[in-house]
């Protein structure tokens, strides 16, 4: 029981690293290499801005969010709308072009230490279940994550922006024939994907350590959760990153050293069994 709570736990963190994943790939069907060193650099920028907003994590966060918005908007508008069309390798190529940039500015500027951001009696506060003990900001990081999911769910069934990113996902061609500007459409799904990896990255800096050389195992993370769980989907998103999660815990119980290469295995099976993942997208 208590390696399924710690899987759960850990799941809510890499759905909150897979979301923006799939919020750009389900909108524009382009995957961001440099997702998990644009989390890695939204941990930084907090670490950065806690000094001059008191240590205060909500203070943060509330600078963070706007930041990564305009970021996401900004890249998408001016650089990577450029990018798309059938031909899937530009994206890739200056996705991972960034991811190198990102990672070797961290290294000069911040250097290779691993860092984290402090919170008091946040980070080892925790709650007795019984003989278990769950620790506080876990809990509050997957009570998080289940928000993100529910609130991108509903803002893409049932809201007027929801349906602009639908259409032009469908159909560019025809939802600009119906007046939608598919690249300011664009750049708003890629900021509220920023905004997504901007909290991931701020939640990553409180629960343990950041160093600029992380980027790429939390890409894994977030792109075989949204495998698992579905390109586009998600709460199948957020299915696959507990799935992992959990995999990866029972993986850590077996042997402190197989529990990530548990979490790879069950990505590997998912490929062979359902490449399509457990709960794909469907258009319309």
């Amino acid at each position: 029981m208590e390696t399924l709570i710690q899987g759960l736990l850990l799941g809510g963190l890499y759905t909150l690293f897979a979301q923006g994943l799939s919020v750009m790939f389900g909108v524009m069907r382009l995957t961001n290499i440099a997702q998990g060193d644009f989390v890695i650099l939204a941990a930084f920028g907090g670490l950065a801005l806690a000094p001059l907003l008191g240590g205060q994590p909500l203070a943060v966060l509330l600078v963070l969010l706007p930041l990564g918005f305009a970021a996401g908007w900004a890249l998408q508008f001016g650089v990577l709308n450029r990018t798309l069309g059938r031909d899937p390798l530009p994206s890739l190529v200056v996705t991972f072009g960034l991811s190198v940039v990102i990672q070797n500015g961290l290294q000069e500027i911040f250097s290779a230490d691993p860092r984290s951001l402090t919170v008091e009696g946040l980070g080892t506060s925790s709650l007795a279940l019984g003989e278990i003990s769950i620790g506080v900001l876990p809990l509050l990081i997957l009570v998080i994550a289940l928000l993100c999911t529910a609130g991108l769910q509903a803002l893409f069934a049932r809201t007027t922006l929801g349906r602009s990113f639908r259409a032009v996902s469908d159909d560019r061609d025809i939802a600009e024939l119906m007046g939608l500007d598919a690249r300011r459409v664009y750049a708003m799904a890629t900021g509220l994907a920023f905004a997504l990896i901007a909290l991931a990255g701020l939640l990553q800096s409180m629960r343990t350590t950041v160093s600029p050389a992380d980027g790429p195992a939390l890409l894994l993370f977030a792109f075989e959760a949204v495998i698992i769980g579905g390109m586009g989907s998600f709460w199948g998103t957020l299915v696959g990153a507990m799935v992992l999660g959990v995999t990866q815990q029972i993986g850590f119980q077996v042997d402190p050293g197989w529990g990530l290469w548990f979490g790879h295995l069950v990505f590997l099976a998912v490929l062979v069994v359902r490449p399509q993942g457990l709960f794909p997208k469907t258009r319309g």
